[in-house]
């Protein structure tokens, strides 16, 4: 195998990052996965040894790191999820790629944050040879099965890798014996059982099998991981509408409400991207929460309905007068309006001030002005102003007053 010098390793060294070094340590790693990432478009065995490389040094190099935000595990994730496929691709012979899963296998024992459980769900696959795989599940197997049997019931290190290779090897009568063995019905131990199913053709019994795993845990245990699979599973088998119906507007708690939408629409293209989006907002219950997606998705009217819910941020209402006062000025404008109105129901986190109301005024009259609709916003500004609203948002009329006034 050819050798190379990898840059990564400089930066990816045992306690490289202090207590705030999140920002550094993501921009490392996205430069890392570029590096190795260029290297498979030549030589797909030396960049699979580069990305277990890379997958062995992640917690040493970030363990001292402030990992509370959130931030470092989803840089974290991405950067596992990016190098897996270059590992699974990799062109190896069975002893090279043997001896590489040692060290990685090291990695997965003395991983305190369970980075790499991306890397064990798929450990089959990486092997790529059967015989490999069965030399793994032979060899993990047994002390699974002791563990699982006691009456304390540890937890096993490498319990997926192990669930991994019987699944890859179609050894599932072993894989149901093991499964069945876990009282506590783990999703991250079931879904290989789920996923058996599947690969018998079952489609059915696998969707009854993973809802019987959230019942047990009365819908409070990895939801969103147990949709995930279920809707896949419906796609993948041709039942696009019975996915929509069941799993597909099922909401999650990551992401904006435009990345939810989008993702929906990328999952479902044949579908009425219109009616999907107030599927969506039907589903979630927060109409004015949908302002930006439907924005974007260029349905004007449903956004301005949006926008008059009052649940919209001032600052996203300002963004679009700004951004469609040349193309759409009829709807720039009664956004802008909007936005103003939202300042005197302190929508935003923070409270506003006077001068939050001139700048919104500034650009919605500017807007106004040069498309003939002065005179028309500021009679609807003035009538904002007069009407009787809290004490707490009467500096903000009188503001408003003084602005219109000064126009």
């Amino acid at each position: 195998m050819a050798t190379h010098k990898w840059k990564f390793k400089a930066h990816f060294r045992t306690g490289a990052y202090g207590w705030k070094g999140t920002a550094l340590a993501s921009k490392r790693m996205k430069e890392a996965v570029s590096e190795v990432k260029k290297v498979a478009r030549t030589d797909s065995a030396l960049a699979g040894k580069g990305a277990i490389e890379l997958m062995c040094r992640l917690y040493p190099a970030c363990e001292h790191i402030d990992g509370s935000s959130g931030s470092l595990g989803t840089a974290l994730n991405r950067t596992v999820a990016a190098l897996v496929p270059i590992v699974t691709e990799a062109d190896w012979d069975m002893n090279t790629i043997g001896k590489l899963l040692e060290d990685l296998y090291e990695a997965v024992c003395n991983d305190g944050w369970s980075i790499l459980s991306q890397v064990e769900d798929c450990w089959g696959e990486i092997c790529v040879y059967p015989g490999l795989a069965n030399l793994w599940a032979d060899r993990l197997v047994p002390f699974l099965k002791d563990v699982w049997s006691s009456e304390n019931h540890g937890h096993v290190t490498g319990d997926g890798i192990c669930l991994s290779c019987l699944l890859y090897t179609d050894r599932f009568d072993e894989l149901q014996e093991l499964i069945a063995l876990d009282r506590f019905k783990f999703w991250s131990n079931a879904k290989f059982w789920a996923q058996t199913l599947v690969k018998q053709g079952r489609i059915d019994d696998a969707i009854v099998y993973a809802e019987s795993i959230r019942n047990f845990h009365e819908g409070k245990y990895d939801n969103h991981s147990i949709d995930d699979f279920c809707e896949k599973t419906l796609l993948a088998a041709g039942r696009a509408d019975e996915a929509y119906d069941k799993y597909g507007l099922r909401l999650v708690e990551s992401g904006t409400y435009v990345s939810v939408y989008r993702r929906l629409v990328a999952k479902y293209p044949h579908r009425d991207k219109r009616q999907m989006l107030l599927d969506l907002m039907e589903q979630s219950g927060g109409k004015g929460k949908w302002f930006a997606a439907a924005k974007d998705a260029g349905f004007l009217d449903i956004a301005l309905d949006c926008a008059r819910t009052g649940q919209a941020k001032p600052a996203t209402l300002l963004r679009a007068t700004r951004d469609f006062g040349d193309d759409e000025p009829e709807f720039a404008v009664a956004v802008g309006i909007e936005s103003i109105r939202s300042l005197f129901s302190a929508v935003s986190y923070e409270l506003p001030t006077g001068a939050d109301v001139a700048v919104h005024c500034d650009v919605l009259m500017g807007v106004a002005a040069k498309h003939g609709l002065k005179e028309k916003v500021k009679a609807e500004l003035s009538q904002l102003a007069l009407r009787h609203g809290s004490s707490s948002d009467r500096f903000l009329r009188e503001a408003l007053v003084r602005k219109l006034q000064q126009d």
